[in-house]
C-alpha cells in the first residue's frame, strides 16, 4: 500500500479516529475491522482524513474570508443566512482541489478498485464532520452523500461538493444550535463501495423503538432500490418489529409485527450512457403495483439483519441507527453506515407528560403519530423550503413531505403534517429531535387541509395522528413515577390498544392484569371471524369486497385472523416481558359480534346480551367453535412460536363447573394445554356461581381474576347501564364484598392467585385498603388510574403495618 498523508483504509480506522475522521468513517471503520469478523457484512473503504480538508482551506486562504463571512450572520433570527450561505458555498467552489490531495484520491480509488476486482468501481462517497453522529449531535443529514460515482474524476468532484456541504444553510444553523463554534468542524470524506441496491431494496434500522424509546425491540424499514426515499419520506417502507430477547433462539420467530408499505418510488441509478454530473447519477422512478405488493425482505433476511444490528449494539453498548442495503447481483446484506440513536438517551421516562383530548372535533386527515402530545393553531400551506418565511411563529406546517434545507423551519412550526413518509423519515427524525408534534403519512392534508385553517393536532390516541378541524380543548397532567414505591399487593394494567403497550410498559407495574382480546378484534382484524371460516355464507357485495381488500395479501382468509390478532398480542407480551399479561379470550355480547363486518350473517338477535351468549358458552358451542379455533392457534403462536410464554390465558363469563371443563377440553383440541410449555388458564370471577363452588373452579383453573363490575351488577341484580337503577351500583355492597371475600380466601385455601380488574380501588381508597386486608395477589387499574390506585394500595399497607405493629419482614412474609 502507498504511503498515504491524507488517507486512512477502513482497516486503519477505529472509533477513537473521530476527530481525524469524523463520527460515520471511523464508525464504519470500527465495523470493518471489529464486526466484519465475526460476519457483519461492512463494504470495504477509504476516508479523505479532515486534515486533508484542512490543507484545501489553507491552500486557498478560505479560513479568514469564511471567519469574516461568518461573522456578519445574525445568529437571533437567521434573517440572512441564506446569504451567508451562499456566499460561503461559492467561495468553497471556486477553489481548487490541492494537487497532492487529489494523487492521495486517485491512488486510493484504483487500490479499493483492485481489491474489489473492478474496474472503474461504484463508489458511495458521503460527507463525514469530526463531530458527526456523537451521542448529543446527530448531523443526521446535514452534509450531502453523492452515489453511484465512478471514476477518478467524478469522485475528485463529488469530495470537492462534499467540502461545500459543510456550509449549506441547515449544516450552518444546526451547528450553531448544537453549540459548536462556527469553524470547529471539518470534514472528512468516506468513500465506499456502493452494494447495488438499486437492484434489490435497502432501508433503515433502529436498535431502540424510536417511537416510545422500548429497548427490547428492533425496528427495520425497507424500500426497493437506494434508501434516499426512505430518509426523505417520500414513499411509505415496510417496516418489521424484530423482538431481541427471542432473536438469538433458531427455534423461536422473533419478528412480532410486518407491515408492508406502498414503497410508491423506486431509486436507482442513472443511465450511464448520458454525460453524468455528481448531480444527477441517480433517478427515482414508479414502483410497479406489483412490487408495492412484495416485502423487499424475506423473514429470514429480516432476523439475519436484525443479529447485525443486535451486534452493533452490544459493541457500541448503545441504542444506534443503522443503514443497510441488499446486493441485487449477490443477493447479499451490507451494513453501509451505523451511527449513535440521539433522542431517548437524553429522555427521562419517569417523569410523563400525559394528554387527552376533552372533546372531539371532525377529523380532517389522520397518519403516523410523533409526540404522544396535543397542539392546536393555524394551518400554513408550504409547498417547498423556499417558502418558509410565510410560516409564522407556532404555525402548523402543512406540506407533501421534507428533507434536511426544511430544518431551520420546522424549528419555528408548532407541529408538522406531512402527506408521505414513515417513522424513519427526514420529518420523523427531526420532529423527534425537537420534541415537535408530527403527523407523518397523511396522503392527502394538503388537499384536505386549507390555508389559515384553525385545527388540533393529536398523537395523544395511540400509534394514529389525528388532526381535527377547529382548537379543541385538552389537559395535560404530569405523572412522576420517580419516587413511587411499588407497594407488596402486585398492581397491573388493564390494557386494550397494543399500539399504548411499549408507553405504558414504563409506568410502574407487574405486568398486564387484563388484555382485553376483542380490541384488536374490532379495531384491527375488523371482520366477524365465522365470515373468515364460512364465507359462503356472507352474500352482499359491499361485505365481501370490504373482506378481500382487508385480507388481499392470503389466500387463506382465516390465517388474516391468527397473524393480526397474534401481532397484538405478542407486541403487548413483549413490552412486559418477562412479566405476565394475562389475555381474556374474546368476550364480544352477541349484539357487538354482530357489529363486526359480516357478523350480521351469523349473530343471533338476543334481548338482554350481556347475560346471553357471551364469553365461554361460545367457545365449545357448534356456533362458534371454529372462531375460537382461530383465537387457540394466535394464542398458541404468540407463546409456541414467538416464544412469549409470559402470556396466560383467561376464560371470561364461564357459567357452570362443567361449562369450565368443555372449555379447557376444547382449547386442548386446539393445542392449549394447561401445563405444557407452562401455560396456565385462569378464569373470570364475575357471576356468584363462580363465588359459591370456587374450590371446584380452582381444581380447574390456575388462578381466578374478579370482574368486579359484572359481579356487582350480577350479585345486586341490576343493570349498572340504567339510569333508574345505577345508584345502587357499588362495589362496596356487604354482599358484593363478602363473594370477593370468599373468593380470595378459597384462593388463598388452594394455592392459587386472585387478582381484581376495576376502577372501584383507584376511586374508593376504602375499597382499596378492603382487598388488601383480605390479601388479594394483585390489582389490575386502567393506566389512568394506575397511579392513584398505587397511592391507595400503599395507604392501606401502610395503615395495616401500623395497626399490627408488624416488621418489614412478616409484611412480606403476610402479603
Amino acid at each position: 500500500m502507498l504511503n498515504y498523508k491524507h488517507i486512512l483504509f477502513f482497516d486503519q480506522i477505529g472509533i477513537t479516529a473521530i476527530g481525524k475522521v469524523g463520527g460515520k468513517n471511523a464508525s464504519l471503520g470500527e465495523m470493518y475491522t471489529q464486526l466484519n469478523p465475526i460476519g457483519v457484512a461492512i463494504p470495504n473503504g477509504f476516508a479523505l482524513t479532515a486534515d486533508g480538508y484542512c490543507l484545501f482551506t489553507k491552500t486557498n486562504h478560505l479560513v479568514k474570508p469564511l471567519e469574516d463571512l461568518l461573522i456578519q450572520l445574525d445568529t437571533k433570527n437567521y434573517t440572512n443566512l441564506s446569504a451567508i450561505g451562499e456566499q460561503a458555498r461559492a467561495l468553497i467552489l471556486s477553489a481548487v482541489i490541492p494537487e497532492e490531495i487529489r494523487e492521495e484520491i486517485e491512488n486510493a480509488y484504483r487500490s479499493l478498485c483492485e481489491q474489489c476486482e473492478k474496474d472503474n468501481l461504484d463508489v458511495a462517497v458521503r460527507s463525514s464532520a469530526t463531530s458527526e453522529d456523537l451521542p448529543t449531535a446527530s448531523f443526521a443529514g446535514q452534509m450531502q452523500s453523492f452515489l453511484n460515482i465512478s471514476g477518478s474524476e467524478q469522485l475528485v468532484a463529488a469530495v470537492h461538493r462534499c467540502f461545500v456541504s459543510l456550509y449549506t444553510d441547515r449544516a450552518i444553523k444546526y451547528r450553531i444550535d448544537m453549540g459548536f463554534d462556527k469553524l470547529d468542524i471539518a470534514i472528512s470524506v468516506g468513500v465506499q463501495q456502493m452494494v447495488r441496491s438499486d437492484k434489490a431494496s435497502s432501508g433503515v434500522a433502529f436498535t431502540i423503538d424510536p417511537d416510545s424509546g422500548f429497548e427490547n425491540t428492533i425496528i427495520i424499514n425497507g424500500s426497493w432500490g437506494l434508501g434516499e426515499n426512505i430518509v426523505q419520506g417520500s414513499i411509505t417502507p415496510d417496516e418489521w418489529m424484530v423482538f431481541k430477547p427471542t432473536l438469538e433462539n433458531q427455534n423461536l420467530n422473533p419478528i412480532l409485527k410486518r407491515h408492508c408499505g406502498r414503497k410508491e418510488f423506486t431509486m436507482i441509478y442513472a443511465d450511464k450512457s448520458e454525460s453524468l454530473s455528481v448531480d444527477n447519477t441517480i433517478a427515482n422512478t414508479e414502483t410497479s403495483l406489483d412490487k408495492q405488493n412484495q416485502f423487499t425482505l424475506s423473514d429470514k433476511e429480516v432476523i439475519q439483519l436484525s443479529q447485525w444490528c443486535y451486534k452493533i449494539e452490544k459493541h457500541y453498548k448503545k441504542a444506534m441507527d443503522i443503514e443497510w442495503a441488499k446486493d441485487g447481483f449477490n443477493n447479499k446484506l451490507y451494513i453501509v453506515q451505523a451511527r449513535p440513536e440521539t433522542i431517548h438517551g437524553k429522555i427521562n421516562k419517569q417523569v410523563r407528560e400525559i394528554y387527552k383530548l376533552k372533546e372531539k372535533g371532525t377529523l380532517l386527515v389522520k397518519g403516523i403519530a410523533l409526540g404522544d402530545k396535543i397542539i392546536s393553531g393555524k394551518a400554513r400551506i408550504l409547498n417547498s423550503p423556499q417558502e418558509g418565511n410565510l410560516l409564522l411563529d407556532r404555525e402548523i406546517i402543512i406540506t407533501d413531505l421534507t428533507n434536511p434545507d426544511w430544518d431551520p423551519i420546522m424549528k419555528r412550526a408548532a407541529a408538522i403534517i406531512t402527506n408521505k413518509g414513515g417513522r424513519t423519515s427526514h420529518a420523523a427524525i427531526v420532529a423527534r429531535e425537537l420534541g415537535t408534534v408530527a403527523v407523518v403519512g397523511c396522503g392527502n392534508a394538503t388537499s384536505t387541509i386549507k390555508n389559515g385553517q384553525e385545527i388540533t393536532v393529536s398523537c395523544a390516541e395511540g400509534k394514529d395522528g389525528n388532526v381535527y378541524d377547529g382548537l379543541l380543548k385538552w389537559e395535560v397532567k404530569e405523572q412522576d413515577f420517580s419516587k413511587l414505591e411499588m407497594p407488596k399487593t402486585e398492581p397491573m394494567l388493564i390494557l386494550a390498544d397494543p399500539e399504548r403497550a411499549f408507553e405504558l410498559s414504563y409506568y410502574p407495574n407487574q405486568g398486564v392484569g387484563l388484555m382485553r382480546m376483542e380490541f384488536a378484534i374490532s379495531n384491527t382484524i375488523k371482520i366477524h371471524p365465522l365470515a373468515l371460516c364460512e364465507p359462503e355464507k356472507v352474500i352482499d357485495e359491499k361485505v365481501i369486497s370490504t373482506i378481500k381488500e382487508l385480507t388481499k395479501d392470503y389466500s387463506d382468509c382465516k390465517k388474516y385472523f391468527v397473524d393480526e390478532l397474534a401481532k397484538a398480542v405478542s407486541i403487548v407480551a413483549a413490552a412486559f416481558y418477562p412479566k405476565d399479561v394475562i389475555v381474556r379470550m374474546s368476550d364480544f355480547k352477541s349484539n357487538e359480534y354482530r357489529n363486526l363486518i359480516g357478523g350480521q350473517y351469523f349473530e343471533p338477535d338476543e334481548e338482554n346480551p350481556m347475560i346471553g351468549f357471551r364469553g365461554a358458552s361460545r367457545y365449545y358451542s357448534d356456533f362458534y367453535r371454529k372462531g375460537f379455533a382461530l383465537e387457540c392457534e394466535a394464542m398458541k403462536k404468540v407463546r409456541n412460536e414467538m416464544g412469549l410464554t409470559n402470556v396466560k390465558l383467561m376464560i371470561p363469563f364461564c357459567r357452570t363447573v362443567e361449562e369450565g371443563k368443555m372449555v379447557l377440553a376444547e382449547m386442548e383440541k386446539n393445542g392449549l394445554v394447561q401445563g405444557v410449555n407452562d401455560l396456565e388458564v385462569y378464569v373470570m370471577v364475575e357471576i356468584p356461581s363462580n363465588v359459591l363452588l370456587a374450590e371446584e373452579f380452582a381444581k380447574l383453573f390456575d388462578g381466578f381474576s374478579i370482574g368486579s363490575n359484572d359481579l356487582t351488577q350480577l350479585t345486586l341484580g341490576l343493570d349498572r347501564d340504567s339510569s333508574l337503577v345505577s345508584y345502587l351500583f357499588s362495589e362496596e355492597n356487604p354482599a358484593v364484598k363478602a363473594l370477593i371475600r370468599q373468593t380470595i380466601k378459597v384462593g388463598k385455601k388452594m394455592g392459587i392467585k386472585v387478582g381484581l380488574c376495576g376502577q372501584a380501588p383507584s376511586d374508593i381508597p376504602a375499597f382499596a385498603k378492603f382487598l388488601v386486608e383480605e390479601g388479594i395477589d394483585s390489582i389490575s387499574f386502567n393506566p389512568d388510574a394506575l397511579i392513584k390506585g398505587i397511592e391507595n394500595i400503599l395507604e392501606a399497607e401502610k395503615t395495616i403495618h401500623e395497626k399490627l405493629n408488624l416488621s418489614i419482614a412478616e409484611l412480606d412474609e403476610l402479603f
